[in-house]
């Protein structure tokens, strides 16, 4: 468990790494083409539009996600055996008690949400908790505060912040190669600049978004092994996993703004993963699971 841990931080890290040199690369590009001072500056604005605009949905994505989720607060009076998992894991894991939201759907799915412990929620639907047996049950919870206790919502917060600000750069550079006017002696000097330019301003958004979605992918194996250390018991997210892949059932209020809060698709049974999937296979969690 523990070097599956410290194995998907090790590669989490050295994506964020790759971010850092992608954002260093169009930049130096970009101040080499059009100029240093100008260039900064537009550097920095896109830093700034791009924190701005992801600062919103830090702070009320957990709400949004909530309502759009549909779920409602649990009562602890009517429901107090998903109360007491809960409170049990977060004393398990150190962390202060998240708010617990029920989704009445018969799909089998989950997710939390929250920009740190003291901010936290987390929602079960009635599929889910019917249909796992307790340990189950308990895989699934310890895995979904495993990315509360990882702080993963904020990191996903900084990965969509380069997201943004190298897409907002690669758009920049793309209009503003195609329709500056610079002199024919200008275009010689700086033809090289142009044609890395034009490479990076159409490849680098793709190669961003690929990184958001290879992060997100390792948060998911790292809150497998994380949850997997907080209940001892390896086998119950995985059982947990193979009965919620198997269901052919999609959440009713399924949205893809949403989608990779889930603890798996939530639009029905796991069709082939591919480059863009927000998780990874489960087949692969599973052979990770089993092999601690």
């Amino acid at each position: 468990m523990y070097k599956q841990i410290a194995s998907n931080k090790r590669k989490s890290y050295l994506l964020m790494f790759l971010f850092f040199v992608v954002l260093v690369g169009i930049s130096w590009v970009y101040s080499q083409y059009f100029g240093t001072d100008s260039s900064y500056s537009m550097i920095i604005f896109a830093v700034i539009l791009a924190t701005s605009m992801n600062l919103v949905s830090f702070y009320a994505g957990d709400s949004i996600a909530l309502n759009i989720a549909g779920a409602k607060q649990l009562n602890k009076e009517k429901n107090p055996y998903v109360y007491r998992i809960v409170e049990n894991i977060s004393i398990t894991a150190g962390l202060p008690l998240p708010k617990i939201y029920i989704i009445s759907d018969p799909a089998m799915n989950a997710f939390a949400t929250g920009r740190d412990p003291k901010h936290a929620s987390i929602a079960l639907t009635t599929g889910l908790i019917e249909g796992l047996e307790n340990e189950e049950l308990e895989g699934v919870i310890a895995h979904e505060l495993s990315h509360v206790k990882n702080y993963d919502i904020r990191l996903m917060m900084i990965v969509i912040v380069c997201v943004g600000v190298i897409a907002l750069l690669a758009d920049w550079m793309t209009r503003s190669f195609f329709w500056r006017n610079r002199d024919s002696n200008e275009r010689g000097n700086n033809g090289v600049f142009l044609i890395i330019g034009l490479v990076l301003a159409i490849l680098s958004p793709i190669f961003a978004k690929l990184i958001q979605l290879a992060i997100s992918r390792k948060r998911e194996f790292l809150a497998d092994a994380s949850g997997a250390l907080l209940t001892r018991y390896p086998e119950g997210l995985a059982r947990a996993l193979e009965k919620i892949s198997s269901q052919k059932k999609a959440l009713r209020r399924a949205n893809k703004a949403t989608a990779h809060l889930y603890i798996a698709n939530p639009f029905g049974s796991e069709k082939m993963a591919n480059l863009f999937s927000t998780h990874p296979p489960v087949a692969a969690r599973l052979a990770a699971l089993r092999s601690m």
